[in-house]
């Protein structure tokens, strides 16, 4: 099976890489493109990231989503040969609609309130003191998390995502409990659902276990 792992853009690609290792032994052929170029552009964001995510196929592949890449699903579709979506812990597409738009008010306002100069923080830096180390406990493998992480463009949050419906056969593996919403939309909907009790970064702290909910569910679709 040929799959292509997507980064959430608010942070970088090793997010993926040891569940990009996991599924490679276990004989897939797996890609794993770095978005974070179009994060320090000036945009537009969600055509530049579907296009540069669509490049990275180059036969029929699945995709495997994290977290705000779910947005991106449907652009890339319609410009690559794409079999199926796995959306992990992810947002689930919002056609016509901005990522604040989705969100509660009080943590838009919030965000709006800590960018200087249209920045945001990295996304680190947006969770209590401790948050990112109690989800990752291994020094060396948040070091590696929190290094590619820079600041990101307000201008990003505030853009329409592309007005596509998502028309991809999709499946949904719930993480945290942050997205059991989405799960249940995704259950709602008949997709194949898979939930674990872990967090929202467990591809860096549970890679096998992801990386078998991950080859389950594609083989579904």
């Amino acid at each position: 099976m040929r799959l292509v792992l997507l980064h959430s853009p608010l942070v970088g690609p090793s997010t993926w890489q040891g569940v990009a290792a996991r599924l490679a032994v276990r004989g897939h052929h797996v890609a794993l493109p770095d978005l974070s170029a179009v994060m320090r552009g000036s945009g537009p964001f969600y055509a530049a990231l579907a296009e540069l995510a669509a490049a990275a196929i180059t036969d029929t592949s699945v995709l495997v989503v994290h977290s705000g890449a779910g947005a991106l699903v449907p652009a890339i579709a319609v410009m690559a040969p794409v079999a199926g979506a796995v959306f992990v812990d992810a947002l689930l597409p919002h056609p016509g609609e901005s990522w604040f738009s989705g969100v509660p008010e009080p943590l838009g306002q919030r965000l709006r309130g800590l960018a200087k100069a249209g920045r945001l923080p990295p996304w680190h830096a947006w969770w209590p003191k401790g948050a990112i180390e109690a989800m990752l406990p291994d020094g060396a493998v948040a070091a590696a998390f929190l290094r590619e992480q820079a600041e990101l463009p307000l201008v990003y949050f505030e853009e329409r995502a592309p007005d596509i419906a998502l028309a991809t056969p999709s499946a949904y593996l719930q993480l945290s409990g942050a997205y059991e919403a989405d799960a249940d939309a995704a259950e709602a909907a008949d997709w194949p659902v898979a939930r674990l009790n872990l967090h929202h970064l467990a591809m860096l702290t549970d890679p096998g276990l992801v990386a078998v909910q991950i080859e389950g569910l594609a083989t579904k679709l």
